[in-house]
Parts: structure tokens; C-alpha cells; sequence
């Protein structure tokens, strides 16, 4: 005790004391402002997620299970990331009355605000693919229409059609046409593979490079028909077929005229 008196009188304790006490204070002032500035993202987060738990037990947990853990009609979300729920339900090709045909692009059923709710959700659930943000979509700034056309030609084409316009598949399935696809949805689909399609990964296709296919799809849905109509630009096979169809009945019409005239 004699000690400390001898410590409390001496004549730097003061400032000593004056300094710990600021410290104190401004660390205890940086927490709470850092809890204050944090508090609305993470409340925002967690009422996100309960209303995309909602919709999904009201909506989606009949085919996909109460903790999207799969059944026997439908795969497991668990692990599929924000990304997939945002490409499947914002393109309405969820919810879908029969999962065993192949979904289809319609109007979607949920709003935006309830798909990024949805998707907020199975994203809680386990790490997957995340939406892109508009900066990772600046494919103006940062893509290749000369590199996207070679990616294109060499990863797409087989399914899509080298213009673009989709193509028939097996057992009835078909690749569906890229034409007026926004980019965010392109680029869900390269980093989620829905449906029959591969994902491509970002050490398949990297993201600069998924950025030059989007430039070249967008590049071949803005090219003008010079040549009048394009026949879903399929291609030599199609307008093979049409000019023969059309060149052959003009020869049986004329063929006709002649022997009637003849009579």
C-alpha cells in the first residue's frame, strides 16, 4: 500500500492516468462506431434470408425439401450457390410444374426483390457461385468480340449454333437461344451450368475471357440482315432445304400448267 501511495503522489501519474484514460475511451468509441456501422448491413442480411426461407418453405421446399436438401424429383440446393437461384428463378424457368422436362425461360413468377431474397437464402445454407456485381460485367470495357467469337466457336457452338440462335439436343432436350439473354444471366449460366450445360469454371474460362463472350454474343444479336431473311441463321442446310422445296414444287407447278395447257 505505502507503495502505491509513493506511485499515486509521484508527479507523472496524472498525465500517466490522463493517457490511459483517452486510450480507453477512443478505443471504446471506434467499437461502438464500428458496431453501429455494421448492425444495419447485418440486420438487412439476416431479414433477407428469413423472408427467402419463407418463400422457399412456401414455394419450393415440395419438390426441393424443407432444408433444400434434394428429393427424388429435384436436386439438393445446398452448395449451389446465390448465383444458380438467381439464374433459374429470375429467368422463371423456376418454379416449374414438372421437373422432369426441361425448364423453359418464362415470366418470372417472384419479384427481384424476392429472388435476391431467395437466393440470399441458399446462399446461407453453404458457399457456391455469387452473383456478379455490375463491375464484373463491364464486358464493353474489359471483353473481346475477337476472342469471345474464338471461345464461342470452340466451348459454345456445339449446342448453341455458331450464330447463337440454341440447337436440338438428346433425348429431347435442346440448348436455348442466346439472343437477348441479359449478361448477368450468360454469366450465371457459364459459372453455374444449369440444365445440360458444362460449367465453366474460372480456370476453364477465366473471368476476362467470360467477359469476351458476352461481347461477342452481344456483338452477333446486334448484327444487321443484310441478306434479307436469315432462316434462324442455321445455317447452308436450311436454305439447301428451302431452295430446294421451293425450286422443285415451282417445277411440278409449271410441269402441271404445260400438260394442261397441252390438252
Amino acid at each position: 500500500m505505502k507503495r502505491l501511495s509513493r506511485y499515486r503522489r509521484h508527479k507523472g501519474a496524472a498525465p500517466l492516468l490522463l493517457i490511459i484514460a483517452l486510450l480507453g475511451i477512443g478505443t471504446t468509441f471506434n467499437i461502438a462506431s464500428a458496431t453501429i456501422k455494421l448492425a444495419p448491413n447485418t440486420f438487412a442480411r439476416s431479414a433477407a434470408i428469413e423472408e427467402g426461407k419463407q418463400i422457399f418453405l412456401k414455394g419450393c421446399s415440395s419438390c426441393h425439401g424443407l432444408n433444400a436438401e434434394g428429393s427424388a424429383i429435384a436436386p439438393s440446393l445446398i452448395g449451389v450457390g446465390a448465383a444458380s437461384v438467381d439464374f433459374q428463378v429470375g429467368t422463371g424457368r423456376m418454379p416449374m410444374a414438372d421437373m422432369s422436362t426441361q425448364a423453359v425461360r418464362k415470366a418470372p413468377v417472384y419479384t427481384p426483390e424476392q429472388t435476391a431474397a431467395l437466393a440470399a437464402y441458399v446462399e446461407s445454407l453453404a458457399p457456391g457461385p455469387m452473383i456478379p456485381t455490375e463491375g464484373q460485367l463491364n464486358y464493353e470495357r474489359d471483353g473481346s468480340t475477337a476472342e469471345g467469337g474464338e471461345l464461342f466457336r470452340n466451348n459454345c457452338a456445339m449446342c448453341h449454333n455458331f450464330a447463337g440462335q440454341g440447337g436440338a439436343l438428346t433425348q429431347g432436350k435442346y440448348a436455348p437461344t442466346l439472343m437477348g439473354v441479359e449478361p448477368k444471366y450468360i454469366y450465371e449460366a457459364l459459372i453455374t451450368g444449369p440444365q445440360a450445360m458444362p460449367v465453366f469454371s474460372d480456370k476453364t474460362i477465366t473471368p476476362a475471357e467470360k467477359l469476351s463472350l458476352i461481347k461477342w454474343i452481344k456483338a452477333a444479336e446486334a448484327e444487321p440482315n443484310l441478306g434479307g431473311a436469315t432462316m434462324g441463321r442455321i445455317g447452308p442446310v436450311t436454305e439447301g432445304l428451302l431452295a430446294w422445296i421451293l425450286g422443285m414444287g415451282l417445277l411440278i407447278a409449271v410441269a402441271v400448267w404445260l400438260t394442261t395447257k397441252a390438252r
